[in-house]
């Protein structure tokens, strides 16, 4: 088997990675054991990188330190939620394929015939938001790409040991024997180190003098933390993304998880701040027939199984560029403003307000935020535009509920 390592700017990096998602709340480390004891003990090192998990094996020629090609090319490619690539390695090929910011594929050819026929069944697969191939391959659709350019260094996300105790063991039992041999030769030595010959009092004034330095030390660090706390304030609406765009990717994403399955019907979808998920309930199908359809409709979905006859699946957001953004308007025009533009449509809404408070560490200041929730046979991008007039805005929720055929909508406004 070809070595699952290429070479650039006279660096080495890892290929062919087995990758997984991480649930929330996991460690990378703790879940790359999980994943190397139920899927394959030959796994020996694993890589974080962007709520996921890559496992090697030493076996393919990697080894601890390498960093990951993949990774390193998903970040060069961030614009890009989904790719499919094949790029030239020297004289193999490289091929990385990303669903949904999720790798997975990751391995390099040494056939230039295999690695056309892995990226001609993989481009099968619909809705590639890119396609890279060498352009003598003459792929429709596709743009050729160099690793020269993609990897940049700028991940470091390097392979390490899942099991860090056995990779320092063979270097602990050489320290433990050295010690050993050392407090033979020397024992003589050693214990006259340990052997008082003479009874020494200790001198108040120096006494004094250490304790006044001692309190001088940590009136300076107390001082220096005060100093470190006192950063400018971050405020939510400095990092605000455009409202169509935040509009749009929602809709695109309820769309995506929105697939038929057999036997399993959606009750309702929703799109967070960081995910979009769907929940299917039982008709007559089964949980293998969910897995199967579930993960052929839907790559690089991440699947919950809630109980034997309902499920959640879940897929992680790209993120969109951000701005500052807040309406100058006070608080009590911009809540009249928004009724109005509500009214005038024939909208019912609930429109609140609340503050939150900000600190960092140092000062403090009250933040003024209205919030909005309202439902609609409107799409997310048709709805917002109700907010054309107001900055500051950001959709935090949009549910898609099958039943009522509505959308929900939950959006904050901040004001001065």
């Amino acid at each position: 088997m070809i070595k699952q390592i290429i070479t650039v700017h006279r660096k080495k990096f890892a290929t062919g990675l087995f990758w997984q998602p991480v649930s929330v709340g996991i460690s990378a480390s703790n879940y790359a054991k999980q994943l190397a004891k139920n899927v394959d003990k030959k796994y020996t090192l694993y890589v974080g990188y962007n709520s996921m998990v890559g496992l090697a094996n030493k076996n393919t020629g990697v080894y601890s330190g390498l960093v990951s090609a993949a990774a390193e090319i998903v970040d060069s490619l961030s614009e890009f939620v989904s790719f499919l690539g094949v790029f030239q390695a020297n004289n193999n090929y490289y091929l990385v394929a990303v669903r949904n910011g999720i790798i997975i594929r990751d391995i390099l050819f040494e056939k230039e015939d295999d690695a056309r026929k892995a990226y001609a069944e993989l481009s099968n697969i619909p809705d590639w938001g890119a396609l890279f191939a060498p352009a003598a391959w003459g792929m429709p659709r596709s743009q050729e790409r160099l690793l020269y350019d993609l990897i940049r260094l700028t991940t470091y996300a390097r392979l390490r040991p899942i099991e860090a105790f056995k990779s320092l063991l063979p270097s602990l039992l050489f320290f433990c024997l050295v010690v050993l041999v050392g407090a033979f030769l020397f024992k003589d030595k050693i214990g006259e180190l340990f052997v008082s010959k003479h009874k020494i009092e200790p001198n108040p004034e120096l006494v004094a003098e250490y304790k006044h330095q001692i309190e001088l030390k940590k009136k300076k660090l107390e001082e220096e933390q005060k100093a470190k706390e006192a950063k400018p304030i971050k405020y939510p609406f400095d990092y605000l993304p455009d409202v169509m765009e935040r509009a749009k990717l929602c809709y695109k994403a309820i769309g995506f998880v929105m697939q038929p399955v057999a036997g399993w019907g959606q009750t309702y979808t929703k799109c967070d701040e960081n995910f979009v998920s769907a929940t299917f309930a039982r008709n007559y199908g089964t949980l293998n027939d969910f897995y199967l359809s579930g993960a052929e409709l839907m790559p690089g979905a991440i699947v919950q199984q809630v109980s034997e006859n309902e499920v959640i699946v879940r897929v992680r957001l790209p993120e969109l560029k951000t701005h500052a953004s807040l309406d100058e308007r006070d608080i009590t025009n911009a809540v009249r403003d928004i009724v109005t533009a509500f009214q005038s449509i024939n909208i019912k809404a609930d429109i609140n307000t609340v503050s939150d408070t900000l600190s960092n560490g140092v000062d403090i200041e009250e933040l003024n935020i209205i919030e909005v929730s309202a439902s609609s046979k409107l799409i997310p991008s048709e709805f917002m535009k109700i907010f054309n007039d107001f900055q500051g805005v950001y959709m935090t929720s949009v549910v898609w509920n099958v039943s009522t055929r509505t959308w929900k909508y939950e959006v904050i406004v901040y004001t001065k």
